[in-house]
């Protein structure tokens, strides 16, 4: 059956987050579920709907930048929707500069969002967060020279020249545009706010979530739920006193990301898990990280992992054939590779990491530029790709990593949070216990085999 090459090829984009609700994504959704270990996001979805729909809840969720959380959460977005709640899903990377944040800025960007999400909702006054906003851009328009910052008069915030209503939306977005890529201006106003962060987490709870929940249930609705995406992709450089910008925020800060009145649910650094203070982190929340882990191609005997192996393929095979039944998939591989084993070995060398494989795939399809897709090519881009991921390895890390391939586990803070951020050792699930391995990648380097 003919296919459309470059249709094939934009499907793969590895950068492509899947909307469930959108019909021609949910064609290529498959749920991994069976082989992580469970359907977290179902019994995410129950804590909040059943057992505690009306008290606040706070949930981490980790796993491998590209393995799938964002398509997940999106999923989670539109069964809690479908279930009467009014759901705030963002990416916190558009809102803040990732290379350094504080808890101020993540609170200003939930408060701003909520706000924004609201439409046609009207606030009552909302006086302390209306002072703790001109404050901060008293303070930062006193550090801007030759540019004239202009924000109403505290007597008239929340209303434009014309007199009409303006969100809180409108005033933290001024500010936060302002400070987002100016590091002074940024430092100023988390001088600022940080001692006042409790008024400021008290502002929001009273004058902006708990009155909008209020309005939303008088609406129909269940309750609000915010989720805050890409938070995992904070980078961990140093802050200025000597303390890692992941475990300051949500080790030091961890409490003040607990207590908004709301259900929330934020992604975390998977690195944190092998960090030092993951012991003081889980009394900071409510309840462990939920970890969405890799999908296991290999049992850690080596083996073939003939479920998850299943699952992978038809992964690929839907962004072909979107609109066949799975067992008729399988009938066409030919058409898109010239064996069987081919795909096969493709998915082997994903280790179960859903981007690593578009990512793969996706480069072999503009390397080759026709089909079926051949082994010769798919091996140039193995080795393209394992060269490129081996020059940053140390030899003590090299010695690490024959150890995670020995004994199939990570002991502890030593070096591995840079294994697990750089995507040098996934993490899978078989039956509630972890097991670690090499990413596949890497485990035909010579450096390994020494």
């Amino acid at each position: 059956m003919a296919i459309d090459l470059l249709k094939f090829f934009q499907a793969t984009d590895p950068s492509r987050t899947l909307f469930i609700n959108n019909e021609v994504d949910r064609k290529y959704y498959i749920d991994f579920s069976a082989v992580r270990g469970g359907d977290i996001i179902q019994s995410l979805q129950r804590k909040i709907t059943v057992f505690k729909p009306n008290e606040p809840t706070c949930t981490l969720f980790t796993g491998h930048i590209g393995c799938g959380k964002s398509t997940e959460l999106l999923r989670l977005q539109g069964d809690l929707e479908r279930l009467g709640f009014h759901v705030v899903y963002f990416e916190s990377s558009e809102d803040l500069e990732m290379t350094d944040v504080d808890i101020a800025d993540v609170l200003l960007a939930i408060a701003r969002r909520v706000s924004q999400s609201l439409g046609k909702i009207t606030l009552e006054e909302t006086g302390k967060f209306n002072e703790l906003l001109q404050g901060a851009w008293k303070v930062l328009n006193s550090e801007v020279t030759g540019v004239k910052l202009k924000l109403p008069t505290v007597g008239d915030v929340g209303y434009s020249a014309e007199k009409e209503k303006l969100s809180l939306a409108f005033g933290i977005g001024e500010i936060t545009t302002k400070t987002k890529n100016d590091p002074t201006l940024r430092e100023k106003l988390n001088q600022y706010l940080g001692p006042q962060k409790t008024q400021l987490l008290e502002a929001i709870n009273r004058e902006l979530l708990e009155p909008a929940i209020a309005k939303l249930k008088q609406q129909g609705k269940t309750g609000l739920v915010v989720i805050v995406d890409n938070l995992d992709r904070i980078d961990n450089r140093v802050k200025s006193w000597g303390r890692p910008q992941q475990e300051y925020l949500f080790v030091d800060q961890g409490e003040f990301m607990t207590k908004l009145n709301c259900h929330l649910v934020y992604t975390m650094p998977l690195s944190l898990k092998f960090s030092n203070d993951y012991g003081m982190l889980t009394q900071r929340f409510p309840e462990d990280p939920k970890v969405l882990p890799m999908v296991p191609v290999k049992w850690p005997d080596g083996s073939v992992h003939a479920q998850g192996m299943a699952l992978m393929q038809q992964m690929v095979l839907a962004r072909a054939f979107p609109d066949l039944q799975p067992e008729e998939r399988l009938n066409n591989i030919t058409e898109i590779f010239d064996s069987v084993e081919t795909l096969a070995r493709l998915c082997n060398m994903s280790g179960g990491h859903v981007r690593d494989l578009l990512r793969l795939l996706n480069t072999w399809i503009m390397e080759e530029m026709t089909l079926p897709l051949s082994r010769d090519t798919l091996e140039q881009v193995i080795r393209s790709r394992r060269n490129e991921m081996t020059m940053p390895i140390s030899d003590d890390e090299w010695q690490l990593l024959r150890h995670v391939k020995q004994r199939k586990k990570v002991s502890d803070d030593q070096g591995y949070q840079k294994m697990i951020r750089s995507r040098f050792v996934f993490e899978y699930r078989d039956g509630g216990e972890s097991w670690f391995d090499v990413n596949p990648i890497l485990t035909e380097a010579r450096e390994l085999n020494q």
